[in-house]
């Protein structure tokens, strides 16, 4: 009788990573002789969010972003984008991924247009696609004017505008901005911070938006990350990163049409203090209590002028990390 030879099984390809999660690191590090570049970095981005990597420059901003898209080897750990390894399946994160760098490069003799039409046949466009697909990113980015001047005869900010158009080309899933608004006039920021928000809402890019400028990234990021020294220090909404700060239930409240304010502020429940500042009235409470000074106040007979909540914004948050950190300094890319 004939025997039949058994082959072994070849082992399981590695399950694909969760539908919503589209970059991932674990303990990703980055070595330059003796100095952390970044250090031992943990860190998920969902897709469609858009994600703030907060720190000053030197912080690890740049050295994190050159791991995400293959461009520089981690010394430690892993990340994966989009279910692939950076480092190996370069050309694939790079189909994937558009990147606007802070230094943008163009062939300054060509005029914009020469230049997005060269971008779009490496991405293998066709002349149709690519003249449709360029018209309309440069009318998104504000360029539209000066399309046909070259790139040489450009300003800083104009180069940032058409390196986000650049970036746009080839419709990317992902989107790494590596500080977007360098440069760029009050205008500019505004138009470029609407088309963040565009991209995500309308297209469901992922975005993640490295910066310094903390009120930019808080109008536009779902999620932000704090970087200190090489390291993530905190992450999280907002109100998760403001969770343990001491004066985080602070509003300031302007009221009209009330005998007496004080005394219906200071009757909502779980307020400790309310005091007179700048016109308006401070309010500390021990939890969020804007709900029921809303309807104190209307209760009351009154109207509600102003309502915001102090202490617990980004700038607090973020000088907290910074103050509180070990002190080093060292400048990192």
């Amino acid at each position: 009788m004939k025997s039949t030879a058994v082959l072994p099984t070849a082992p399981p390809a590695p399950a694909p990573p969760p539908s919503d999660i589209v970059i991932t690191t674990e303990q990703l590090t980055k070595r330059y002789g003796d100095t952390a570049a970044v250090d031992h970095l943990d860190l998920t981005i969902r897709r469609g969010e858009v994600f703030g990597l907060l720190g000053p420059n030197g912080a690890g901003k740049t050295t994190t972003i050159l791991m995400l898209l293959g461009l520089t080897a981690p010394s430690d750990g892993t990340v994966l984008v989009d279910g692939l390894d950076p480092t190996r399946d370069a050309l694939a994160v790079k189909a994937r991924v558009g990147y606007l760098p802070d230094e943008v490069g163009f062939y300054d003799d060509l005029t914009a247009r020469q230049n997005l039409r060269y971008t779009a046949a490496l991405n293998r466009l066709t002349p149709a696609d690519g003249e449709e697909r360029i018209t309309g990113l440069l009318a998104d980015v504000g360029l539209s004017d000066e399309a046909d001047r070259p790139v040489s005869t450009y300003s800083r900010g104009m180069r940032q505008r058409l390196g986000l158009a650049d970036a746009l080309v080839k419709r990317p899933s992902i989107l790494v901005l590596d500080e977007p608004t360098v440069n760029i006039d009050p205008d500019g920021v505004r138009e470029l911070l609407l088309l963040v928000e565009r991209l995500r809402t309308e297209q469901g890019v992922t975005i993640l938006l490295s910066s310094h400028l903390l009120h930019q990234v808080e109008q536009v990021c779902d999620r932000i990350g704090v970087f200190v020294g090489g390291r993530l220090v905190a992450c999280g909404t907002i109100d998760e990163l403001a969770g343990d700060l001491d004066d985080r239930w602070i509003f300031a409240i302007g009221t009209t049409g009330l005998a007496d304010a004080h005394a219906t502020l200071r009757g909502v429940p779980d307020v400790s203090a309310v005091s007179r500042r700048d016109g308006r009235w401070q309010v500390t409470a021990t939890r969020d209590v804007r709900d029921e000074m809303v309807s104190a106040v209307l209760a009351a007979g009154g109207n509600l002028t102003h309502l915001t909540r102090e202490g617990a914004d980004l700038d607090a948050i973020y000088h907290r990390w910074f103050r509180g950190a070990d002190g080093d300094r060292t400048r990192r890319r």
